[in-house]
């Protein structure tokens, strides 16, 4: 893919970037190395002020850069300025809780004197510069969840994203600039991926965290596993949402638009199999296929659209595929299935509801990134934990029931990194997350994702 903003609500070419050349990478990897050796020894509170900087301008632009956002790659611009107030929200949340949530522990008194010692401590110390590979379907957000606790915890970070958002990375190199970190503390690598062995290799680099596809997930993760590198991969979901008798079926239906459309449905951790008892299956899925009908597909520079474009004309027939094989292996469409009418040469999907699953289709086991859900019929608990579970993917789950026994049980057996009650998936920057199977490893955000790229050292004082 060359790296270029096309936008995709037209298939125009705006604009285009040549990949950084062998010396220009080598100068940036020397420049992070040199800027670690002073910038980890940084206080708490300095790495604080810039991080309050970066979040400060961060808010100033978010006109701008949530129509960059929405240009390069077709998400709602409303949903777009919420992702950028949702990265300054994270920002201001490390750069206030960094210092506490790295703090020295102590061990028991009478374990250090057993150990001989007066006192013993585990620290936090960070590892130096670390690559992230980074998607293009929130394309800040993805990027800021790891850049704002890798900086307060003393790292430095090497930025190499999704092709199809350059301005989006250009403008994260900028904005930590502009808020007065240290050269060389946060860079964009503008280059394709066939340069990310090569710097995952080098020595200078200690450790890589990746957000997107599987394949890519296995390809740096055997790099690093080659060269004795810490990761943390997040991959992706097919995650179910469950809804079981003593649900609120209206509300648990309208959430479920929400769940499964948002970000144009191309989010990893988007409700993607819908998993309904028996008992109401009827109720949920006329109100559920009424719901995804009624979204508005349009300009996603328009306020009032609901639904753009997918990012890639590719994308978009991966999608084609998936639908085409349901039908034709007896997939009932309720809604969509079908591109929408009057939008040209942009490469929208229309909101699609089907059900009618089996196993024999593609779609059962297959990430659907992009507006269409898969609705089940369950007989009973013990079916709908079955489907939940009968996926690779285990990033995130929602439930919906009001049985507390029934919350117990999903918690107890549901193979995810979360499991949502009554509510959709969402990630805050207080609450780890992350998944399991092929979804993943590792955890990011909270106290949990500052400390993945951190050495932890213990301490030891003689009596």
């Amino acid at each position: 893919m060359p790296i270029a903003t096309v936008n995709p609500a037209n298939g125009e070419t705006l604009k285009t970037y040549d990949a950084l050349g062998t010396e220009e990478i080598e100068r940036r990897l020397a420049a992070a190395e040199t800027t670690f050796r002073t910038y980890r020894t940084t206080s708490f509170a300095e790495r604080a002020r810039l991080m309050h900087r970066a979040a400060d301008l961060l808010d100033e632009d978010l006109q701008d850069i949530g129509r960059v956002m929405t240009v390069e790659m077709g998400k709602p611009v409303k949903q777009a300025r919420a992702e950028a107030a949702k990265c300054a929200k994270a920002m201001r949340w490390y750069a206030d809780h960094a210092e506490e949530l790295l703090a020295d522990e102590v061990a028991d008194a009478a374990d250090a004197k057993d150990s001989g010692a007066s006192r013993v401590l585990a620290r936090y110390r960070p590892l130096g510069p670390v690559l992230a590979v980074m998607p293009w379907n929130f394309p800040l957000w993805q990027v800021v969840r790891f850049a704002a606790p890798a900086l307060m915890a003393g790292n430095v970070g090497l930025l190499k994203h999704a092709s199809n958002v350059p301005q989006t990375a250009l403008y994260l190199e900028d904005l930590f600039r502009r808020a007065g970190f240290p050269e060389g503390c946060f860079q964009t690598l503008l280059i394709g991926s066939g340069a990310v062995e090569g710097i995952l290799r080098d020595p200078r680099v200690k450790a890589a965290t990746l957000t997107g596809s599987e394949p890519a997930g296995r390809a740096v993760a055997s790099v690093a596993g080659d060269e004795v590198k810490k990761t943390v991969l997040e991959l992706g979901g097919s995650d179910p949402y469950v809804v079981m008798p003593s649900a609120d079926i209206d509300r648990a239906a309208r959430i479920a638009v929400t769940a499964r459309a948002q970000n144009n449905g191309q989010s990893c951790i988007a409700a993607k199999r819908f998993i309904v008892h028996t008992d109401v299956f009827d109720a949920f899925a006329e109100r559920f296929a009424a719901g995804m009908r009624a979204l508005r597909v349009g300009d996603p520079l328009e306020e009032e659209t609901e639904v753009g474009p997918l990012s890639t004309e590719q994308g978009r027939a991966d999608l084609e595929e998936l639908v085409d094989d349901a039908v034709g292996n007896g997939a009932t469409v309720l809604c969509g299935g079908e591109r929408p009418d009057g939008f040209g040469s942009g490469w929208y999907y229309a909101p699609t509801v089907l059900t009618d699953i089996t196993p024999a289709m593609r779609i059962h086991q297959e990430e659907t990134f992009g507006p269409v859900a898969t609705l089940y019929r369950a007989a009973d608990l013990d079916e709908a934990v079955a489907l939940a579970n009968d996926t690779p993917f285990g990033l995130s789950s929602n439930v919906w029931t009001h049985d507390e026994a029934e919350v117990e049980r999903f918690v107890r057996d549901l193979e995810a990194g979360g499991v949502f009650v009554n509510g959709m998936t969402a990630s805050h920057p207080a609450f780890p997350f992350g998944g399991e199977k092929r979804s993943g490893y590792g955890r990011e955000l909270s106290g949990h994702g500052i400390r993945e790229f951190c050495n932890i050292t213990t301490v030891w004082h003689g009596a």
